[in-house]
């Protein structure tokens, strides 16, 4: 238990160190966006405000979730690194059709804008993202929020790399249209990615089936178990970050080694496909008489 508790907290000392530098960063890129007039940086700070954003919640729910469970909180507040990129994805909707809308508007005059005040404060960026992703790359693959966290600092080294580009071409060309035109992909590239995500944490929140398990295959599984004549009522949600719940009938006319027979199941549930909080109710009549109210439409 010792090795898992470490690794939550340099998780959460990671996030608290990313967060704070990519603030930091934010908030000097957002003031130099609106000291040059520069839509291009003021939407590449937005991407990372979202980041910052999606970071602290992210953080907040970390900390959260290890909450123990209390006698109205069974589970603790797992379900808080469920919901924070919930909220994340909404806000990042919002605030990119805010910068979209600002984009258009200014095309038909973009204003003057230096081009190298943009090329030094978005290389910057680069560095920052970059760092702050070779910090949060541990671990991301198993955890919905460190992953989410990872992606986007990829994301946003990509978009400060844009908003390079749209100074050099400033600087050089005198492309000023190159201002809003960064500034309205940017825009759309955080919406895209925003719904993605609001997606894929709404099904979270909603108790959907993780996308890494095949239920039927979950379901064959256990009707091969030696002794099990059939399986019914299969629910399998999300806890949080890494937990996967599951509940299920079983109906086993004949067991006498009953404890064995779970222990040794809970264990390859565990194995084969993450679920680590399996609850099995088994019965030993023939038919489960719940069987009867709701058949499932195969039948069992």
């Amino acid at each position: 238990m010792h090795s898992h508790d470490h690794s939550h907290s340099h998780g959460t000392r990671a996030f608290a160190i990313v967060t704070l530098v990519n603030l930091a960063y934010t908030v000097l890129e957002a003031g130099y966006g609106f000291a040059t007039n520069s839509l291009a940086l003021i939407s590449d700070a937005l991407h990372n405000l979202g980041d910052v954003l999606g970071l602290a919640l992210a953080w907040g729910a970390a900390v959260i979730a290890r909450r123990a469970p209390t006698a109205r909180h069974t589970y603790g507040w797992r379900r808080a690194t469920l919901l924070s990129p919930l909220a994340n994805a909404a806000l990042l909707v919002a605030f990119s059709g805010a910068l979209a809308w600002e984009a258009v508007r200014r095309f038909s005059e973009p204003p003057e804008i230096p081009g190298l005040p943009v090329i030094i404060v978005a290389s910057i960026g680069i560095a920052v993202n970059l760092g702050s992703a070779w910090f949060m790359r541990e671990g991301h693959s198993h955890d919905l929020n460190r992953r989410g966290a990872f992606l986007h600092l990829m994301a946003d080294a990509a978009v400060s790399l844009a908003a390079v580009l749209a100074g050099v071409g400033i600087w050089w060309l005198g492309w000023s249209w190159l201002d809003p035109a960064t500034a309205l992909l940017v825009g759309i590239v955080v919406a895209v990615g925003a719904f993605a995500l609001l997606r894929e944490s709404f099904a979270a929140a909603m108790d959907a089936v993780p996308r890494a398990i095949d239920q039927a295959a979950v379901r064959k599984f256990i009707e091969t178990r030696p002794g099990v004549s059939a399986v019914h009522h299969i629910h399998i949600w999300s806890l949080g970050a890494g937990e996967i719940a599951m509940t299920a009938h079983l109906v086993r006319p004949d067991s006498g080694d009953h404890d064995h027979f779970l222990d040794e199941l809970n264990r390859e549930l565990d194995r084969r496909f993450g679920i680590n909080h399996p609850t099995l109710q088994v019965e030993h009549g023939r038919s489960c008489e719940h069987d009867l109210h709701d058949r499932a439409p195969h039948g069992h």
